[in-house]
Parts: structure tokens; C-alpha cells; sequence
């Protein structure tokens, strides 16, 4: 037996304890570094995004990788499918169940930290319809969500739709009630959810200091890839 594996033997139980510790730290603090510049994975909180992806209570919610890279160098697109942080107006009545334990709230904590779980902060996903400089509206006769002046693909949406529409205030193409005109502002986009009818998106939000709009600061990243249950792509599109 050679020196070095005598020494490896008497390791001390301890100095293989903090071995060990050693190890799990860098892991995590590599992970959140990857988290906070690269890329993270989010759950979906909610059917907003139906058919694109899935979320619901009691049921086995999508876990999304949302990438960041792109948007260091562009603003999101139109089409793009994108996560944000709520602004406050958007966080009326949001909460987040946690134990009254603090070990396990400890642990719970570090698994959303990790993407597993939804998060303590009002993070939402939805498609981005209209940026900077659109005017956005769907009204009366329109034939659907038009941005400037044009007709947006609707191909991607749930059909049949969730919920009926009052045909006094809205319509199937609208999605809901009808809304606008609205001009977006610079640095800011306008989002809604692929479940038209099932989606608290910037039409419920015009009344706001934002108009219903979300900063591009607050935007955390464009969703890429859905990685669990199954894996499947999530492309951007055509607007």
C-alpha cells in the first residue's frame, strides 16, 4: 500500500463530513451563478399558457428552462414567450404557501431557489404581443388582436376557448372584452396569455400606472424548453 493511500485511510471522519460540505457548497453557489446569468428553471404556476404549457392545481405542472442570454443583447420580440416579475399592481392578493416549520420552510426555500418550486416573488409567464411604439387594441368588428393595424396570429391560442364572452362587452376573436387602443411604451411590452379567455394578462392591468405594460427590466428571461414531465421546445412565434 503506498503513502498516499495510507494517509487517504485515516482521514478523519470529519475532514470527509467537510469534504463533503465543501463540495455541496460550490455545487449550489455554481447553480445560482448559472441561475442568475445563464439560465433557470421555473414551474408554471397556472393554466394561463394552455395549450402551450401546462399548469394547474393538483395536476403535474410543466417545468419550464427559461434562458437569459438573449435578452443582454435585444429586447424581447413579438411572439416570444417570455417570464417576468409581476409589477406591484400586479401582486394584489399574490401569496405563496409556506410551513410554519422553519427546517422545512428552510428546505423549501432552497428547492424554488433550484427552479422546483414556485417561487416566493410573482413570477408569470405569458407571450409578448406587442413592444415599444405598438399600439395594440381588439375593438368592436375588429376580426382579432390587432397591432398596428394588423391582424395577430392567433394559430397558438386554446380553441375551444375556457370561458364564454359576454358578446356585450367582447368577443371570442378578442378573447374577452374588448380593449384599447393602446400605445406601448419605449423599454415596456404588452403580454398575454395563449388562454385568452383564462389569462389575467395586460388587458386586466390598463388601468395602472403601466397601462397593463411590463417593463423589460423586469423580464427574468425567454422560456426555451419545456424539460419536465416530457421534453419538448417552445419556439417563438410569428406575431
Amino acid at each position: 500500500m503506498t503513502q498516499k493511500s495510507k494517509d487517504k485511510d485515516q482521514q478523519s471522519p470529519w475532514a470527509l463530513v467537510w469534504e463533503a460540505f465543501l463540495i455541496i457548497v460550490l455545487a449550489f453557489a455554481l447553480l445560482i451563478g448559472t441561475q442568475a446569468f445563464v439560465g433557470r428553471p421555473y414551474v408554471i404556476p397556472s393554466a394561463s399558457m394552455e395549450p402551450t404549457l401546462h399548469g394547474c392545481e393538483g395536476c403535474t405542472n410543466d417545468r419550464i428552462f427559461v434562458e437569459k442570454l438573449s435578452y443582454y443583447f435585444s429586447d424581447p420580440d413579438p411572439g416570444d414567450v417570455v417570464v417576468f416579475e409581476g409589477p406591484d399592481a400586479w401582486n394584489v392578493g399574490f401569496s405563496v404557501d409556506r410551513s410554519n416549520n422553519v427546517m422545512v420552510r428552510g428546505v423549501q426555500n432552497l428547492v424554488a431557489a433550484a427552479g422546483l418550486r414556485p417561487n416566493t416573488k410573482n413570477i408569470l409567464v405569458k407571450r409578448v404581443i406587442a413592444t415599444g411604439g405598438d399600439t395594440v387594441q381588439c375593438l368592436e368588428d375588429d376580426p382579432g388582436v390587432m397591432v398596428n393595424g394588423t391582424k395577430t396570429n392567433d394559430s397558438f391560442i386554446k380553441s375551444p376557448p375556457d370561458m364564454e364572452v359576454n358578446p356585450q362587452a367582447g368577443s371570442a376573436a378578442c378573447g374577452g372584452e374588448y380593449f384599447g387602443p393602446l400605445t406601448v411604451p419605449e423599454d415596456n411590452i404588452f403580454v398575454m396569455g395563449d388562454n385568452r379567455t383564462n389569462s389575467l394578462d395586460s388587458r386586466y392591468h390598463m388601468g395602472d400606472m403601466l397601462q397593463g405594460t411590463i417593463p423589460t427590466s423586469n423580464v427574468k428571461g425567454r422560456v426555451r424548453a419545456v424539460f419536465f414531465p416530457e421534453f419538448r421546445a417552445v419556439p417563438s412565434e410569428t406575431i
